[in-house]
């Protein structure tokens, strides 16, 4: 499924601590047009919460969320 996402940018936030890996998100997101898709890979749990809810806040979507041992990969569409 993930296959059929087409990501306009890729950020690499292995290794940030909360909260930034969401300012990250939240600086980069206006680099893809509306509707494009931001893929962010993180590695901190607080992300998990941080970008839920920044996403929630700012009108963005969270389309898909993975999790496997170590990270945490975040699809977000850009909403405005």
């Amino acid at each position: 499924m993930t296959e059929d996402i087409k990501v306009d940018l890729e950020l690499d936030l292995r290794g940030l601590r909360c909260p930034l890996p969401m300012v990250r998100v939240s600086q980069n997101i206006t680099k893809v047009p509306v509707g494009g898709i931001v893929r962010a890979v993180t590695t901190d749990a607080g992300s998990l919460a941080d970008i839920t809810s920044w996403a929630r806040t700012t009108g963005n979507e969270i389309i898909k969320k993975e999790q496997g041992d170590k990270d945490i990969v975040f699809f977000i569409k850009r909403s405005k």
